[in-house]
């Protein structure tokens, strides 16, 4: 993208004014060079996501946005009822509640060393990976119902947690009114036997190590600590959340052609949020959000055995679990006035400052943690919420690298067993059914993620406590 197309306010914030259809500006957070490297394609669609109906304050993209379906990953846009507002599904995306946990260990790097490539096997023979993959559980008819429901809470209440699990889980592990009858036979059927597994692109299960610490009082606050062992969980809602994305996309196009033109993109597809189909899409959407957090918390318990039975000295408690592709109704304020929004973020994470009612008690001194997954050879972020956030941006943060390059671009350049002899030579264990996966999710096929994290701190979205490096990572 070209830097002059913008208006620069500041080092790391650039606005597109509002002019023609756009009922608000677009702002993007980044640093010149992170600009520099982002598809023309970001700044078309926070264009067009800034004439939707309702839209409040700005159309924001983080640092880490790149070209998606109809928003841009890495996009933010709060939209206010009373005011026409809107529900787009291609706001929230195709992997619904995609999202990081992140698991202390109670270990160091020494312990696990020795360890490594035994642990990876273990890893990967209890989280199946890869397209399609299959998990031990089946759910069927009231069962999934109920996971649909109840999510993580669910879970744990079926012997998939300990205590404490959900007091740090995004709403507490259960989303509240989720309609599972909105939810397809089509989804259900996909999601049966998924559960309690990892998928494939982005996806992972990585055990790292804490590398750095950027904020001693803040990593304290978290229980981090200088080569502590962590263990990071990236997966959302799997073939169900893909279905009613798809399925709710066709629906709203279809049946809200004018929002379609207004926009001035197909792929934003919405529906006003109090109309019968947007809270439709809103209670499908709600159910998968559980399924997701329900399928992290199963890959805990079984990530919590595999350790056990290797390691028995560890004790993984979750550090925090949050999602970054939703849309939630959230409180905020717009110049003076506090208003009750819908709040999509697409590839984007949230990040409540210090004090916020909803952080739970251990973690309110502190701020939110923001986790912030890198790439397997190179290395993720653990980053807390601000105050400024809150007035810049919803609340909101990047997600992570974001791709510098088309999968199909990576699978031309790399080939899957390279990638793994590669980072097996620097002491990275890779564990994954698909070398072509590898492939695609190559380190070089993303954004530096510490450029993406930097302009994240240095635009006061979230401000860096840890950088973690891998040690294994098992991928779909």
């Amino acid at each position: 993208m070209d830097p002059a197309t913008l208006v620069r306010k500041s080092e790391y914030e650039w606005w597109v004014p509002a002019t023609g259809r756009m009922r608000v500006p677009g702002i993007i957070y980044a640093s010149e060079q992170l600009i520099r490297e982002m598809d023309e394609k970001v700044r078309e669609q926070v264009t067009n996501v800034a004439a939707l109906p309702g839209i409040q304050t700005a159309s924001y993209a983080m640092p880490d946005a790149h070209w998606g379906y109809g928003f841009p990953i890495g996009g933010v846009a709060a939209f206010d009822p009373k005011e026409g507002g809107i529900v787009s599904a291609g706001g929230v995306g195709f992997d619904i509640s995609c999202g990081v946990r992140t698991l202390r260990t109670g270990v160091t790097i020494e312990a696990i060393e020795p360890l490594k490539r035994q642990l990876a096997a273990e890893l990967s023979r209890s989280v199946p990976a890869g397209v399609g993959s299959h998990g031990r559980i089946h759910l069927g008819g009231a069962d999934l119902d109920e996971m649909l429901r109840g999510g993580a809470n669910w879970a744990s209440q079926h012997g998939y947690g300990v205590k404490g699990d959900l007091d740090v889980i995004e709403e507490h592990g259960c989303m509240p009114d989720a309609h599972p009858e909105w939810v397809s036979e089509r989804a259900r059927r996909r999601q049966q036997d998924e559960m309690g597994t990892l998928g494939s692109g982005n996806h992972y299960l990585e055990v790292q190590r804490v590398a750095e610490i950027y904020d001693a009082a803040v990593a304290e606050g978290f229980g981090l600590h200088q080569n502590d062992v962590l263990v990071s969980i990236h997966c959302g809602s799997r073939g169900l959340g893909h279905q009613i994305g798809t399925e709710f996309l066709r629906e709203m196009a279809v049946a809200e052609p004018a929002l379609v033109t207004a926009a001035g993109d197909r792929e934003l597809a919405c529906a006003p949020v109090e109309s019968e189909l947007g809270r439709r899409y809103l209670g499908a959407m709600r159910a998968a959000i559980n399924c997701a957090l329900a399928n992290r918390q199963i890959i805990t318990h079984l990530v919590r055995q595999a350790f056990a039975s290797m390691m028995p000295a560890a004790s993984l408690t979750i550090l925090y679990d949050v999602s970054h592709n939703t849309c939630k109704l959230e409180q905020h304020r717009v110049g003076k006035v506090s208003k009750a929004l819908w709040v999509h973020r697409k590839g984007a994470t949230r990040a409540l400052g210090p004090g916020h009612a909803d952080l739970p008690d251990a973690l309110r001194p502190f701020g939110q943690p923001v986790l912030i997954g890198g790439t397997m050879g190179t290395a993720s972020f653990i980053l807390v919420g601000t105050h400024e956030s809150e007035r810049l941006s919803f609340a909101s943060s990047c997600h992570g690298a974001g791709r510098a390059m088309s999968r199909h671009a990576a699978l031309r350049r790399w080939k899957g067993r390279q990638i793994v002899a590669e980072l097996g030579a620097r002491g990275i264990v890779i564990r994954s059914p698909s070398p072509r996966g590898v492939a695609e999710e190559a380190p070089g096929a993303y954004k530096d993620v510490g450029a993406v994290v930097d302009a994240a701190e240095g635009a006061g979205l979230s401000r860096k406590v840890a950088r973690v490096e891998p040690l294994v990572c098992v991928k779909g």
